[in-house]
C-alpha cells in the first residue's frame, strides 16, 4: 500500500503531517474504522483506523483536523532503514544513538509495557517484553509549542 519509512516530524511514506483528511483518503483510501475523540480527552480528534496494515491516523481538531499523529503496529515499518519491530529495545535505542539522538525517556507503563520515548523527536516506542509492538510518532513542536509542519 504505502512506502513504509517512518520520517520523523514529516510523517510515514508519502503520508505527510499536515495533510487535510481529503488528501490523505485520496492518498490512502477509507480508513476502515473512524472514532472521535471522548468529552474527557484533552485533544478533540479524530483517529482514521485502517486496522489491516497496522495503522491508526490522527487528526486534531485544533490543527484544523490536519493529520499530527501516525501509530503504527505494522511490522515492516522502518526507521533509517531499519525494521525497527525486528529490534529489541537495546538495538532501538542503539539506533536512535547512532543518529546522534540520545535523549530518552523510559517508562514502566501501569499495563506492564515500557515506554520509549523521544520527546524533541515526538516519537513513542511501546515494548511489551523486549518485543516492539507499537510507534507513535508526530509532527515536531517548537519550544514555543508552536506545531511545525513539514513543507508540501
Amino acid at each position: 500500500m504505502i512506502n513504509k519509512d517512518i520520517r520523523l516530524g514529516k510523517g510515514l511514506g508519502k503520508i505527510k503531517f499536515g495533510l487535510t483528511m481529503e488528501e490523505v483518503k485520496d492518498l490512502i483510501g477509507d480508513p476502515e474504522e473512524i472514532e472521535e475523540s471522548e468529552e474527557e480527552d484533552e485533544f478533540e480528534h479524530e483517529a482514521w483506523n485502517y486496522w489491516e496494515e497496522g495503522y491508526s491516523l490522527y487528526f486534531d481538531k485544533e490543527d484544523d483536523y490536519r493529520l499530527s499523529c501516525i501509530e503504527t503496529a505494522n511490522r515492516e515499518v522502518q526507521l533509517w532503514g531499519e525494521r525497527i519491530f525486528e529490534m529489541s529495545p537495546e538495538q532501538v535505542k542503539q539506533l536512535f544513538a547512532d543518529n546522534d539522538i540520545s535523549d530518552l525517556d523510559e517508562e514502566e507503563m501501569e499495563t506492564g509495557e515500557t515506554r520509549v520515548s523521544y520527546e524533541k523527536e515526538m516519537i513513542d516506542l511501546y515494548f511489551d517484553d523486549d518485543q516492539l509492538i507499537a510507534v507513535n510518532f508526530g509532527v515536531f513542536i517548537n519550544d514555543n509549542l508552536d506545531v511545525i509542519w513539514p513543507e508540501k
